[in-house]
């Protein structure tokens, strides 16, 4: 879609130049949701494409992916072996259902900015205790929590002028166990409930619980819980009022398949413990 209330388009070479924001102005990465519906309230891109970021690097602490990192270059990784929770990466980016054209341009900052319920990005950095690396525009930074960056449906904790650099995924969160359940009201249709389960090498198991609330959830308990304590947990922990609603899924069957994929992750750790 053509953005014809754009009047300018800045294409800032290093950190220095992100320090100009002004009223009215979008960082643009992949564009991908930025042009596919009207921003009238949008007079400036700020293009990151030219930052040079690596888009993601391997290293004795974890992971690292830049904000500007594709979902096709994500897909593409090739993590160590000895990292258990690889396969989520794939499974994460194809929940982002969209053509090849798509995962060619969406970013990981761009749907974790965007902080739609159902994004995938927002998962995968959710069940591994993603960290964000924030930019400030007078130069300084700090490091938040995902579950702290995502507030509600496209609400995040992002002042005028901030920008989400990386993501840092920790060693210890990449050598887990997972597991991975989500369902869409149709074949083709944005998630309505994405479920992933993680168990450490001391039996520590956490619940990740995204696209049927508002913002994201982890829940985290000593050692695999039963179905009956699991559950009471997720009631808890996810009052009525959470629940999203859109053309995707009521509350009512959103609530329903938590507590559905959620007891289907239990049992799956549950008969490899043998608890």
């Amino acid at each position: 879609m053509d953005l014809n209330s754009i009047g300018a388009v800045a294409v800032p070479r290093n950190r220095s130049d992100l320090s100009d924001w002004q009223d009215g102005d979008a960082w643009l990465a992949g564009g991908t949701w930025l042009f596919s519906e009207p921003q009238p309230r949008v007079r400036r891109l700020v293009d990151l494409s030219r930052l040079g970021w690596q888009p993601h690097e391997v290293s004795e602490q974890g992971l690292s992916i830049a904000a500007t990192c594709t979902i096709a270059e994500l897909f593409r990784l090739d993590l160590p072996a000895s990292w258990s929770a690889a396969p989520l990466f794939a499974q994460c980016c194809r929940a982002l259902l969209g053509s090849f054209k798509i995962w060619n341009m969406a970013t990981v900052g761009g749907n974790i900015c965007l902080a739609l319920p159902a994004a995938p990005m927002i998962a995968l950095a959710t069940a591994l205790d993603g960290t964000c690396l924030v930019w400030t525009p007078e130069g300084t930074e700090r490091q938040v929590p995902i579950v702290e960056l995502i507030l509600g449906s496209q609400c995040a904790s992002l002042a005028p002028g901030e920008i989400l650099r990386r993501i840092d995924l920790p060693l210890a969160a990449l050598k887990r166990r997972t597991a991975f359940r989500q369902v869409s009201l149709s074949p083709n249709g944005r998630s309505g409930a994405l479920v992933i389960g993680t168990l450490d090498a001391s039996g520590a198991f956490a619940l990740t619980i995204t696209a049927s609330t508002r913002r994201p959830l982890r829940l985290t308990f000593l050692a695999c819980p039963g179905a009956a304590t699991l559950a009471a947990a997720i009631a808890e922990a996810v009052p009525a009022a959470l629940y999203h609603d859109d053309v995707h899924g009521t509350p009512d069957w959103r609530r329903h398949m938590t507590f559905t994929l959620a007891e289907e992750i239990r049992r799956a750790f549950d008969g490899e413990t043998g608890a």
